[in-house]
């Protein structure tokens, strides 16, 4: 008898904590007791969750600063150029011989190289403004915080809760071992002070 108080003391421990790893999400609605209402910290909490979660996404994982030097990056922006470039040149030997015949006769391939010169020369000057100027719209447009913030209030308790339990199940399992172990190293002790009192 005295020998199984560390696996009783595993056991209470292992389910102390998986108690507590699913009143985070349980009860989703609030159980009314008269003095006190009991409900998962998650559900309870959405709103205040939604609005932390919101805040760090935009002032530590993507501001909108980050976005800027993203798409200033020069693999970005030679890869626009090269984008470009493609456009002008199906242009000036495609589409223009096409729509104008007559006029193509006379536009050379010296002209043309000429002309894809200077409309590239004014695209790779331009690309960078018009990258900082769409960005400048974007964030007055575009806030990350309060996007984040709607999208995680607005999600359905059960949704939340497999979210969360996707990205930390190791971790909730974790806490949920640990306490068996703590329970049966308590346990331990305590025999061992039943041993030692005797």
């Amino acid at each position: 008898m005295v020998w199984s108080m560390p696996f009783v003391a595993a056991l209470v421990g292992w389910f102390t904590n998986y108690l507590a790893v699913k009143m985070l999400f349980y009860p989703k609605e609030p159980w009314n007791f008269g003095l006190f209402k009991i409900q998962g910290i998650f559900p309870k909490n959405q709103r205040e969750v939604a609005e932390k979660i919101g805040k760090m996404v935009a002032e530590e994982l993507l501001t909108s600063q980050d976005l800027r030097e993203r798409m200033n990056n020069p693999e970005n922006i030679l890869s626009i150029n090269e984008l470009v470039e493609a456009k002008i040149d199906y242009f000036l030997n495609v589409k223009f011989p096409r729509q104008y015949p007559l006029a193509g006769l006379f536009f050379t391939d010296k002209r043309r190289s000429k002309m894809k010169g200077d409309l590239m020369l004014e695209v790779e000057q331009s690309v960078p403004q018009v990258i900082n100027h769409y960005m400048q719209n974007l964030e007055e447009r575009f806030n990350v915080e309060e996007i984040i913030q709607e999208k995680v209030a607005q999600l359905p308790p059960e949704k939340l809760e497999g979210l969360l339990m996707k990205l930390l199940k190791k971790e909730f399992a974790f806490i949920e071992y640990i306490g068996a172990v703590i329970g049966f190293l308590i346990g331990l002790m305590q025999v061992g002070m039943m041993f030692i009192g005797e």
